[in-house]
C-alpha cells in the first residue's frame, strides 16, 4: 500500500528510462508539467551526473545565450524542462555526435519536443523518448496491471481493489496529478488546477509558440472541456470565443504539445465506407477536466451525464498509461459509423483489436454492446475482446469475446 499523502509513488515508466540509459546517448522523459518527471529523473541522478533545471532563470539565460558552452561543461547531465531552450538540443546533438556513450544526457520536457517548430534538427537515432502521464490508479496502488495483456489474449483480468459508487466518483474527480492527490478538499484541488493552467499559459505556451491572443487560451480550454470525448469541430469550438477555424486548430495543437489534450484518430479499414473519419478530443487527466467543468460529487449525483464524460477521460488516461508501459506498439483509436453506433476506445496491436466501451452505470444490457458487435464484425478474427466497463463488481459474458466488466479490471 502506498502512502498517498507523501507523493512517493513507484512510476512504472522508470524501468523504460533505466533500460534506455544503458544503450542510448540521449533519453527524454516527456509529459505534462507537475506529473512527476522531475521526481523520476532525480531518483536516477548519480554522483557523476550533474542536475540542472531550466526553470532556474540564470541557467535558462545561459542555455539560451551559449548553449554549446553550457553543454561543453558536462560529461553526463540531467537537464530539466529542456523545451524552454530549444537551441540546447542542437548543442546536445553535436556533443553526442562527438561522444556517443550511452546515458550521457537525461532530459525532461513539458512539451512534445518533436512538434516544437523551432527545433529544426533531429536527434533521431541518438535518443529515446519515454512518455510520462499523470499517475494511474495502478501506480497509486503500487500494482502493475495486466488488463491490456489479458485483453489481447481474449480474457478479462482479475480485479481485487474494487472502486464503485462514491469511491469511483472521488477517484475520477481527483485524477492523477500528484498535487491533486495531496489535497483533500475539492476546493483546494480546483484552486491548484486554476493556478496550474494559468502558469502553463503564461510560461509554457510562450516558450513553444507564437500565440497572438494568449488571453484566449484559458477560455479555449474551458470550451474544450465541454467538448471532451466528442468529435472535433474547430469551427464550432472556436466560434464560441470568437476564434476562426484556422486559429482554433493552431491553439488546440499548442495544447496538445503541452500534453493537456489529445486528438484520438478514428479506426477504419479501407473497405469500410460507412465509418465516421473525424478525430475525437480527449483531456489527458480526468481531475483537470473536472476542475475546468467545476464538477463536484454533488453535481455528479444530480447529473450522471457529466460523470460519463469524466469517466471516459479517466479510462482513456488509464489505457494510455498502460500502452506507454508495454513493449509492443499499441495504437489508440475510436470507432463510430454513420448510424451513430460507436466504441469509445479501440486498441490495436499488430492488427489485433480490443474494443472498450465505458458506461457510467451499475447495470449493463445487451444494447450497450451494439457498437462492439459492429466493430467485431468489421475485424473478423482480428477481434480479440470487446468489453463494456461499468460501475459494478461482476464480470459477465454477453457473447463471443464480449464481456461486461468492472472498471476496477483496469488496474487488475
Amino acid at each position: 500500500m502506498v502512502d498517498t499523502t507523501s507523493g512517493l509513488y513507484r512510476r512504472f515508466a522508470i524501468g523504460l528510462v533505466t533500460t534506455a540509459l544503458q544503450d542510448t546517448p540521449v533519453v527524454i522523459v516527456t509529459g505534462p508539467r507537475q506529473c512527476g518527471k522531475t521526481t523520476l529523473v532525480r531518483s536516477l541522478v548519480k554522483g557523476d551526473r550533474a542536475f540542472i533545471t531550466l526553470d532556474d532563470d540564470i541557467i535558462l539565460a545561459s542555455a539560451r545565450s551559449d548553449p554549446a558552452g553550457l553543454v561543453r561543461g558536462f560529461d553526463k547531465a540531467t537537464i530539466d524542462e529542456v523545451q524552454r531552450a530549444p537551441d540546447l538540443l542542437r548543442a546536445i546533438k553535436r556533443s553526442v555526435d562527438e561522444d556517443r556513450r550511452a546515458g550521457r544526457f537525461l532530459l525532461t520536457g513539458s512539451a512534445n519536443l518533436l512538434t516544437v517548430p523551432r527545433i529544426s534538427e533531429s536527434l533521431a537515432g541518438r535518443m529515446e523518448i519515454v512518455n510520462l502521464l499523470p499517475l494511474s490508479r495502478a501506480e497509486i496502488y503500487g500494482h502493475k496491471p495486466g488488463f491490456l495483456k489479458a485483453a489481447f489474449q481474449g480474457k478479462v483480468s482479475k480485479h481485487e481493489r474494487i472502486l464503485t459508487g462514491k469511491d469511483l466518483v472521488e477517484a475520477v474527480l481527483i485524477g492523477g496529478y500528484p498535487e491533486m492527490l495531496r489535497r483533500k478538499e475539492p476546493e483546494r484541488r480546483r484552486a491548484w488546477a486554476r493556478d496550474y493552467i494559468r502558469a502553463i499559459v503564461q510560461r509554457d505556451v510562450r516558450d513553444i509558440a507564437e500565440v497572438e491572443r494568449l488571453d484566449q487560451m484559458p477560455r479555449l480550454l474551458q470550451v474544450l472541456a465541454h467538448h471532451s470525448g466528442q468529435l472535433t469541430n474547430f469551427t464550432q469550438m472556436g466560434g464560441q470565443i470568437g476564434l476562426d477555424d484556422k486559429t482554433t486548430r493552431k491553439y488546440v495543437g499548442v495544447l496538445e504539445q503541452l500534453f493537456l489534450v489529445r486528438r484520438v484518430q478514428p479506426w477504419f479499414r479501407n473497405q469500410l465506407k460507412r465509418l465516421v473519419k473525424t478525430p475525437k478530443l480527449h483531456f489527458l487527466d480526468s481531475g483537470l477536466l473536472a476542475a475546468l467543468l467545476g464538477a463536484t460529487t454533488e453535481q455528479v449525483a444530480r447529473d450522471r451525464a457529466i460523470f460519463g464524460k469524466l469517466l471516459e477521460t479517466f479510462v482513456y488516461s488509464e489505457v494510455l498509461n498502460q500502452i506507454s508501459w508495454m513493449e509492443s506498439s499499441c495504437t489508440l483509436y475510436h470507432y463510430r459509423d454513420k448510424d451513430q453506433d460507436e466504441v469509445d476506445l479501440v486498441v490495436e496491436d499488430g492488427g489485433a483489436i480490443v474494443g472498450i466501451e465505458v458506461k457510467a452505470s451499475a447495470t449493463v444490457n445487451i444494447g450497450d454492446f451494439k457498437g462492439l458487435r459492429k466493430l467485431a464484425g468489421a475485424c473478423g478474427d482480428d477481434f480479440k475482446l470487446g468489453v463494456v466497463l461499468y460501475d459494478g463488481e461482476r464480470v459477465a459474458p454477453f457473447g463471443k469475446h464480449l464481456f461486461a466488466a468492472p472498471l476496477s479490471c483496469l488496474w487488475g
